[in-house]
């Protein structure tokens, strides 16, 4: 049993990332190396504006994502589990269109912390459309097409290893450290109202790939 507050990784939704066909592409370069699944998967393109060894800013392209309905949990790993299981299912074929769309890389998980005592926090699960349906994505009643306006941004920290709710809170907080003092804390401060706590997880492996991890954990504004 995993919880935000401490607990395991999300395996099941690593997993997921080897169970559907590859397709190519590749996200722009520039200081953090390019994760080695943006090699063999489609990743959204953007460019690096600012880097340091701590911390990238990023300007992502216009692009359309799928998203999974916000899910209440008190775990990492059983909400960004249960949001996958609609996105696969989207994406192996139950569209309007009856499509099989490509993996793609990152998966991303939005993380809305609990404020009050019981600690159940808000999860939103979001896929990358490939480039084949950036325009015209299938539809679903199950999942809820996005479009992030170009430019988008991301204050963006990297960090290995595997996916659990005791790193990723840490991982988020060591990223606004980072950002104190930088033209850029007011911006990702200001993009949820003061205060916000909320920050975005992006997984690029598969559970089978042990070494060279690489996860990310962004404010996006």
């Amino acid at each position: 049993m995993g919880f935000l507050c401490g607990g395991w990784s999300g395996f099941f939704l690593e997993v997921m990332l080897l169970s559907f066909p590859v397709g190519k592409g590749k996200a722009e370069a520039g200081g953090f190396e390019e994760p080695s699944n943006c090699r063999i998967l489609e990743c959204p393109s953007y460019q690096v504006i600012h880097s340091q060894p701590d911390l990238e800013i990023r300007s992502y392209r216009k692009a359309t994502w799928v998203a999974s309905p916000p899910i209440t949990s008190f775990s990492y790993t059983k909400a960004s589990n249960a949001g996958f299981l609609e996105l696969s299912a989207y994406i192996q074929g139950w569209n309007d269109q009856v499509a099989k769309v490509e993996m793609t890389a990152p998966v991303l998980v939005d993380v809305t912390p609990s404020t009050g005592g019981l600690c159940n926090s808000t999860f939103v699960v979001r896929f990358y459309m490939p480039q084949k349906y950036q325009n015209a994505p299938p539809s679903s009643p199950k999942v809820d097409p996005e479009t992030w306006p170009g430019p988008h941004y991301a204050a963006v920290r990297r960090f290995g290893g595997f996916l659990n709710d005791v790193d990723i809170p840490a991982e988020a907080a060591a990223l606004r450290n980072s950002l104190r003092g930088s033209p850029w804390k007011a911006a990702t401060a200001s993009e949820g109202g003061a205060g916000t706590s909320t920050y975005t997880v992006a997984g690029y492996n598969s559970p089978f790939e042990l070494i060279g991890r690489v996860n990310e954990v962004m404010f996006l504004f």
